[in-house]
C-alpha cells in the first residue's frame, strides 16, 4: 500500500510544478546563503589562526561551503526540470533522470543536515585548538627578534584588548612564563639576577601581566606588576578587590564568540535542511503524480501521488534484498544440485523435433 498517497487533477499538477519552480530557485538562494555562512566562519577562523593548533576545525566551513555550491547546482537543475513537468509532455525528457534526481537530493538535504549538526558538535574540538594554540602563543610572546614569532606579541596585546580577555584560562597564566624579552632585562641588577636564579630553568618570573589586560574602565591606574601583593599599593586587597584587569581567560572569551556565531549558522542550516526537504517531498509527488498519469495514458485525467509505492517496511526489505543480491550474478554455486540459470540454459532448435544433418561427402 502506498505511503501518504494524494490524489491529483490536472490542474493541481499544474500548480504544484509550479511553485516547485519558484521553490527552486528560492533553494539556489540558500544554498548561496550556505555558501556565504560557511566562508564566512572560515575567514573567522583564519583571522585567529595564529592562535589555534591545527586540528579539523576547518571541517565545518568546509561543509558548509561544499554543501551551499552543490545546492545550487541540484536546485538550479530541479527548477528546469519543475518547470518541464507542467507539461506532460515534456516530461518524458526527464522520466529517467527524476528518480536518479530525487535519491541525489535526498543525500544532499541529508549532508545539510550533518553540517548543521557539526555545528553544535565541533566545540570540543574548538577549545583543544584554543587551548594548545593560546598557550603556544603566550610562550612565545617574548620572542619579538625571532623570525616566525616576531608577530605573536602583537597578536596576543590585539587579541586580549579587543576580546577583553587576559592569558589563556586567567591572568595567573602569566605568572608561569617569563613574558618579558632578555633585551629588556638589566642584568646588572641585583633584583633581575635572584629572580633568575630562584628559578629552576633561570627564568624571569614575575606576578605580573602586559598591558593589554588593562581594564581602561578601572577608576584607578592599572596595576600591572606585583598584583598579589597587597603592601605594594595603597588600599589594595588582591583577594577582595575586584582587578582592574580583565579576569576572564582568551579561550573562554573566544570560545563563547565562535559558540555564538555556529550557533547562529547551525539554526540557518537546519531551517534550510528543513525547506529543502520540503522541496524534496513536492518534487516527489510531482514525480509519482506524473509518471501515473502516463500510465493511464490520459493526460488531462486524475493520478495519484506517493512518497513511497510500498510501505515502509516493503521498500526496506527490497532495498535489502537488493543489496544481498549485489554481485550474485557473476557467482556460480558449488551446491550439490545447483545450477547456474546463466549457464545451463537448454538449447532450442525453435519448434522442429526431427533434424537431419547433412553429411560431407568423401572423396
Amino acid at each position: 500500500m502506498a505511503v501518504l498517497k494524494v490524489k491529483f487533477t490536472k490542474t493541481r499538477r499544474d500548480k504544484l510544478a509550479q511553485i516547485l519552480w519558484v521553490l527552486n530557485w528560492v533553494s539556489v538562494v540558500s544554498g548561496i546563503v550556505l555558501f556565504s555562512l560557511g566562508l564566512f566562519l572560515k575567514i573567522e577562523i583564519k583571522k585567529r589562526n595564529e592562535v589555534m593548533a591545527k586540528g579539523d576545525i576547518n571541517s565545518v566551513p568546509n561543509m558548509l561551503i561544499s554543501v551551499g555550491v552543490i545546492a545550487c547546482i541540484i536546485n538550479f537543475l530541479g527548477g528546469k526540470i519543475c518547470y518541464d513537468c507542467s507539461d506532460a509532455n515534456k516530461f518524458s525528457r526527464w522520466k529517467l533522470v527524476m528518480l536518479p534526481y530525487i535519491v541525489c537530493t535526498f543525500c544532499f538535504t541529508f549532508c545539510i543536515l550533518v553540517g548543521a549538526l557539526m555545528c553544535y558538535t565541533m566545540r570540543n574540538e574548538l577549545e583543544e585548538s584554543l587551548y594548545l594554540g593560546l598557550r603556544n602563543a603566550i610562550k612565545y610572546y617574548k620572542d619579538t627578534d625571532i623570525p616566525g614569532r616576531c608577530f605573536l606579541k602583537k597578536t596576543v596585546d590585539l587579541l586580549q584588548i579587543g576580546f577583553q580577555c587576559c592569558g589563556n584560562n586567567g591572568f595567573r597564566d602569566w605568572f608561569e612564563i617569563q613574558w618579558v624579552s632578555p633585551r629588556y632585562l638589566n642584568m646588572a641588577s641585583k633584583e633581575v639576577l635572584d629572580r633568575l636564579k630562584s628559578n629552576v630553568d633561570g627564568k624571569f618570573l614575575v606576578d605580573g601581566v602586559p598591558f593589554s589586560c588593562c581594564n581602561p574602565s578601572s577608576p584607578r591606574p592599572c596595576i600591572q606588576y606585583q598584583l598579589t601583593n597587597n603592601s605594594a599599593h595603597y588600599n589594595y586587597d588582591f583577594l577582595t578587590e575586584e582587578l582592574n584587569i580583565w579576569v576572564k581567560g582568551c579561550r573562554e572569551a573566544l570560545l563563547d564568540y565562535y559558540t555564538s556565531i555556529m550557533r547562529s549558522i547551525g539554526i540557518t542550516a537546519l531551517l534550510i535542511w528543513w525547506f529543502e526537504l520540503s522541496v524534496l517531498i513536492g518534487v516527489r509527488y510531482l514525480q509519482t503524480a506524473i509518471k501515473n498519469v502516463l500510465l493511464l495514458g490520459d493526460l488531462e485525467g486524475e493520478s495519484d501521488g506517493w512518497l513511497l509505492e510500498n510501505s515502509f517496511v516493503q521498500t526496506a526489505k527490497y532495498n535489502i534484498n537488493i543489496i544481498k543480491n549485489l554481485g550474485k550474478a557473476n557467482q556460480i554455486s558449488t551446491v550439490s544440485g545447483m545450477n547456474d540459470p546463466n549457464i545451463d540454459v537448454q538449447s532450442t532448435n525453435c519448434g522442429k523435433t526431427n533434424v537431419t544433418t547433412k553429411s560431407i561427402p568423401t572423396a
